[in-house]
C-alpha cells in the first residue's frame, strides 16, 4: 500500500516559529522509507523561507505557495489526486478555508485527515465557542490524528463527532538527533529550548527562571524566539533562535536539559514534546515538569527526572552529579531507540490507514 500523500502544514523546511517542524520531518521521512510519497504544501509566511534549517529534502516534495487566495487555490488543485490529504493544525495562513476546502477533495479513493499538532489548544478553543467554524467539520474527516493527548484528547474529539481519533506521538529520528561532541557555546548546568508563547511563559517563569534565581552559582541557557525583552536572572544566558543543526550540541553539552509543557498540554497529559525525544536521543539528562502519562514514554527517576515546580528543579539540579546525569541520559536513549522512533510511528500509521480504508474502523 504505497500512498501518494498531500500534506498541508506550517513548514517542513523551517523551524522558525514552527515547533512542529521536526515532528513533520520525522514522520514524513519514515513514511518515505516505507515507500510512500509525500508532497508537503507550506505557505510563504512568517519569514520562514528566509530562516530555513534544511534545503528541500530528497524524501519529500516541498511546494511553497504564496500566502494569498491564489496560492491556496493552486495548492489545493495540485493535491486533488492524492490518496490521502492531510490538513495539519496551525498552518498559519487561511486555516479556516483549508479546513473546509480539503474536505471537498474527499472521495471513494481519497481519504482526508485532520492532523492536530496542538490538540489541547484546539479542543479548548472549539469547546469554548459553539460558533467555531471548525466544529461542524470534525465529523466529516475520515480520521483525526494528534501528536499527543492520550485518552483525554481521544474522548474529547470523539465527543465532538470524530469518526476516529488516534494519537501519533512525537518520537525520535536517530538519523538527525543523536550524540555529538559537546560545544562550549552551550556549556551550562541547565538548558531550556522553547519559543515564548502565551500558554508557556508562566510555566517557564516557574520551572526555569525560578530555579535559576534559586541557584545563582549555576549557569543556565535559554534558547528560542521571543525572549529578548524578558527580564532574566544574571546567570541565564539568552541564545535567541537555535537552528536545528545545533540542537544535538544544545542537548549534549549542558549537565541537564529541561522540558516544560505548555499549560494546555500539561493539563491534558500524555503530550511529550518533540524535544523530549530529541534530547533523549542525544543522551541528554532530562528534567521535565510533571504531567500524567510520563511513564508511558520514559521511566521517572531512571530515564527522566520529574519536578512539580521550580523549587524541585533546583533541588534536582543541585544534587545532580555528572555520573548520574550520564546514566539517566544513556537509559533514556536506549528506551526511545527501542520503542519511540518515527519508524515505530509510521508503522502504526500504516496499520491505522489500512483499517480506515476498509469497511470497519479500528
Amino acid at each position: 500500500m504505497n500512498l501518494n500523500i498531500a500534506f498541508f502544514g506550517s513548514s517542513l523546511v523551517s523551524a522558525y516559529w514552527n515547533g512542529a517542524a521536526t515532528y513533520y520531518r520525522g514522520i514524513i521521512r519514515a513514511l518515505h522509507d516505507r515507500g510512500h510519497h509525500v508532497t508537503f504544501y507550506e505557505p510563504d509566511a512568517y519569514e520562514r523561507q528566509q530562516h530555513r534549517d534544511i534545503p528541500d529534502p530528497d524524501w519529500a516534495k516541498v511546494v511553497v505557495y504564496s500566502a494569498d487566495e491564489a496560492g491556496v487555490s493552486s495548492a489545493l488543485k495540485q493535491a486533488a489526486c492524492a490518496d490521502l490529504v492531510v490538513k495539519a493544525s496551525g498552518v498559519g495562513v487561511f486555516d479556516t478555508w483549508l479546513e473546509q476546502a480539503v474536505l471537498d477533495l474527499q472521495s471513494s479513493t481519497t481519504l482526508v485527515a485532520f492532523w492536530d499538532v496542538d490538540a489541547p489548544a484546539t479542543l479548548d478553543r472549539v469547546q469554548a465557542d459553539p460558533s467555531d467554524p471548525f466544529l461542524p467539520l470534525i465529523p466529516r474527516y475520515d480520521l483525526v490524528l494528534t501528536y499527543g493527548g492520550g485518552d483525554p484528547v481521544v474522548k474529547a474529539y470523539e465527543a465532538l463527532g470524530a469518526k476516529i481519533c488516534v494519537p501519533i506521538y512525537n518520537a525520535l529520528d536517530p538519523s538527525t538527533h543523536h550524540r555529538v561532541i559537546p560545544d562550549p557555546k552551550f556549556r551550562a548546568d541547565l538548558g531550556f529550548l522553547g519559543n515564548r508563547l502565551p500558554d508557556r511563559e508562566a510555566r517557564v517563569e516557574e520551572f526555569f527562571l525560578q530555579a535559576a534565581a534559586a541557584l545563582p552559582d549555576k549557569e543556565f541557557i535559554l534558547g528560542g524566539n521571543g525572549w529578548g525583552d524578558k527580564s532574566l536572572p544574571a546567570n541565564v544566558r539568552y541564545l535567541s533562535h537555535v537552528y536545528t543543526a545545533d540542537h544535538n550540541a544544545f542537548n549534549c553539552t549542558p549537565l541537564a536539559v529541561l522540558n516544560i509543557s505548555r499549560e494546555s498540554m500539561a493539563r491534558y497529559g500524555f503530550s511529550p514534546a518533540t524535544r523530549v525525544f530529541e534530547a533523549a536521543g542525544a543522551g541528554a539528562c532530562l528534567i521535565t515538569d510533571k504531567w500524567e502519562g510520563i511513564e508511558q514514554f520514559l521511566e521517572p527517576e531512571k530515564e527522566i527526572l520529574v519536578a512539580q515546580n521550580g523549587e524541585e528543579v533546583a533541588e534536582k539540579l543541585r544534587s545532580l552529579s555528572p555520573e548520574h546525569a550520564r546514566s539517566i541520559g544513556t537509559a533514556a536513549r536506549q528506551r526511545v531507540l527501542a520503542e519511540h522512533t518515527y519508524a515505530h510511528r509510521a508503522a502504526q500509521l500504516e496499520v491505522l490507514l489500512g483499517a480506515v480504508r476498509s469497511p470497519v474502523y479500528l
